[in-house]
């Protein structure tokens, strides 16, 4: 594939029409229109939104599907299903896939997908890679953990939090491109 790839978290449970569905899919439109090809989590909510939107302006997605939820089917918009044999293939994978991530919003799994990403990126154990979190509800999820939990202000610089879609593609570009150029 030669488009960077950005993978993207978020809840199976949001449906279609609900605003924050609506806010994915714009996301995966925009990914695309910037050059990115999309990875997920490859099954409904907001993981169909944003390849769905991906999909719509002609970008690449990539579902990455775990055998034990085995038979249900990936979304109709992915266009390469990578079966993981684990959950933690599963997380493994799709980190590894991404130049970048982008969190929406979610539950237990997208926390699990957010914290492990964080967790590895602030060991080193993966290369520097940006990682936006769309969506008040993260704000305020960072307000808390400043007050109640013992993370390093460093820490907190490697995640960015984006109001709306059209920021964080723009955030997760600029920071792809950078490290692009500093890679050279």
């Amino acid at each position: 594939m030669n488009h960077p790839v950005v993978t993207v978290f978020g809840s199976a449970q949001i449906p279609e029409g609900d605003p924050r569905y609506q806010r994915a899919e714009l996301a995966g439109r925009l990914l695309a229109e910037a050059g990115f090809a999309v990875c997920s989590g490859g099954y409904q909510g907001l993981m169909a939104a944003v390849s769905r939107g991906c999909q719509a302006a002609g970008g690449p997605t990539i579902g990455v599907t775990l055998k034990t939820f085995d038979p249900r089917p990936c979304n109709p918009w992915i266009d390469q299903e990578i079966k993981a044999p684990s959950y933690l293939a599963r997380m493994e994978r799709m980190i590894g896939l991404g130049q970048g991530y982008l969190v929406l919003d979610g539950g237990i799994g997208t926390l699990t997908e957010l914290g492990m990403a964080w967790s590895l990126l602030q060991i080193g154990e993966i290369p520097r890679r940006p990682c936006v979190l769309l969506g008040e509800a993260w704000s305020q999820f960072l307000t808390f953990s400043r007050s109640h939990l013992v993370v390093r202000e460093a820490d907190y610089a490697l995640l960015a939090c984006a109001a709306d879609a059209a920021e964080a593609v723009r955030r997760l570009a600029e920071a792809v491109r950078l490290l692009a150029e500093a890679a050279r």
